[in-house]
């Protein structure tokens, strides 16, 4: 069944709220009662648990779901090493990238059309930090697809993955049930679920993250106080749903240690009758986001567009935050309204899902990226500087900014860059000119100051 007609098909049903524990049942009466792993679990399923932190973390942050299946996931043939072409990094050393703090920026990636590609041979690596073997440290990835996945489910035992469709939707069959996700929506994919990946209009591509040893969540108010940003009750998680059929062949993909390995099985993993938990997929909508700005003067700094944060031990530092720019009244006034220019300890990774970009009003394309590293000055191009500070007179005005959504993937960790990604015919080698027309408008009476014996 191809994956536009299956949408239509089934009742796509969610579960409201980031971080409840829910229930959920395909066949009513399939979930136990009063206890997790019964002598005998109702319908002759098997009790399964998938935990996303320690046994013995703290309740509050505890993580992990009780899956009730057909058939185990263990059932399978041992793992082989996946033949390809390495373009999933895991351990950001010398060996595979490369340190660079030249501001980087890509134009899109076309997806080809000259071979299958499904969303695992269309993922690769542009730039990360730290390691995935010592659970410390995150990934930056684009995809480019044109196959819906047949036959086999991808699972990263690695860490989070955090997707960002740009082009074309995703039909994403978890073993918690099915996420229908749109440009301009994104989705996370916690650490251990097999999942699949259905392209129901064809070509698809995006950008990912991917953070090893933590979780993603909401940052915290501070003044802004118990609401704005994104909503708890605005993430969605899917609903049970199984299939039974014997699936003699079907693959399951592991990524571990930044490595792919295969193992196959003779059922669908995709045959949980019902679960319960905290530890769930789930999908936002990011025209839910509430922006906060500023009323009188001055521009406040990106951070107040976080979405989701990947928290470190350090107070206010993040291993990884999900910052999104969109549609939006600007109204500071006697104040340059785009994005100030800027040094910055952390390291930022940007995309654009569609329109243009607020500081870049040429190159900066929907689908294309740029990295500005740890302490690399970037900021607005000659252009946008150019006609902001002309339009003194408007000022004071008003100013709704629309038809426009572009993210931030901001870390405290500098990435490496993967070589392929420097040599890319996407990369824009003249990016830095963007920035060589900045002219001094300094205006200063050189006489001004000077003892009157000189």
């Amino acid at each position: 069944m191809a994956a536009s007609d299956e949408i239509e098909s089934v009742s796509l049903r969610y579960l409201s709220g980031l971080g409840n524990s829910f229930s959920s049942e395909a066949v009513a009466g399939s979930l136990p009662v009063g206890q997790n792993s019964p002598l005998v679990c109702p319908l002759g399923l098997y009790a399964e648990q998938l935990s996303g932190t320690s046994f013995t973390t703290p309740r509050a942050s505890n993580l992990r779901t009780w899956l009730y299946r057909i058939k185990p996931s263990v059932t399978h043939e041992p793992f082989h090493p996946r033949e390809d072409k390495g373009r999933l990094v895991g351990e950001f050393d010398r060996a595979t990238t490369v340190a660079t703090p030249t501001q980087l920026r890509w134009r899109p990636t076309e997806v080809p059309l000259d071979r299958p590609l499904d969303f695992i041979d269309g993922l690769y690596t542009v730039c990360g930090a730290g390691s995935a073997f010592l659970r410390h440290g995150y990934a930056i990835h684009m995809y480019a697809a044109n196959k819906s996945m047949d036959g086999c489910a991808f699972c990263n035992a690695d860490g989070d993955f955090l997707i960002v469709p740009q082009q074309g939707r995703l039909f994403i069959t978890t073993e918690c049930g099915k996420m229908l996700v749109s440009p301009g929506e994104i989705v996370v994919i916690p650490q251990g679920f097999r999942f699949a990946v259905d392209l129901p209009d064809g070509p698809s591509r995006g950008y990912v993250s991917e953070i090893f040893g933590a979780h993603f969540q909401l940052p915290d108010l501070g003044p802004i106080g118990a609401n704005g940003l994104a909503s708890p009750r605005d993430f969605l998680s899917p609903t049970a749903w199984f299939e039974q059929a014997h699936r003699p062949g079907y693959m399951i993909v592991q990524k571990y240690g930044g490595e792919l390995f295969t193992a196959t099985q003779d059922f669908s993993p995709f045959n949980v009758v019902a679960w319960h938990g905290n530890y769930v997929p789930y999908k936002y909508d990011l025209s839910r986001f509430c922006p906060f700005n500023t009323v009188l003067f001055d521009h406040g700094d990106p951070s107040v567009n976080t979405v989701l944060t990947a928290p470190t031990d350090k107070p206010g530092v993040a291993l990884l935050d999900f910052v999104i720019f969109p549609p939006r009244w600007l109204v500071a006034e006697n104040t340059f309204r785009p994005p100030y220019y800027h040094r910055n300890c952390m390291s930022e990774f940007m995309g654009l899902i569609y329109g243009m970009y607020e500081a870049k009003a040429d190159g900066f394309l929907p689908g294309g990226a740029s990295l500005h590293s740890c302490m690399t000055p970037h900021g607005p191009d000659t252009k946008t500087y150019e006609a902001t500070i002309s339009r003194a007179d408007a000022s004071t005005e008003p100013f709704r900014l629309s038809g426009t959504l572009a993210f931030m993937f901001e870390s405290s960790l500098i990435p490496r860059v993967c070589r392929w990604a420097l040599d890319s015919p996407c990369r824009d080698l003249d990016y830095y000119q963007c920035w060589i027309g900045l002219k001094s408008h300094f205006s200063h009476d050189n006489n001004a100051g000077l003892d009157e014996k000189d």
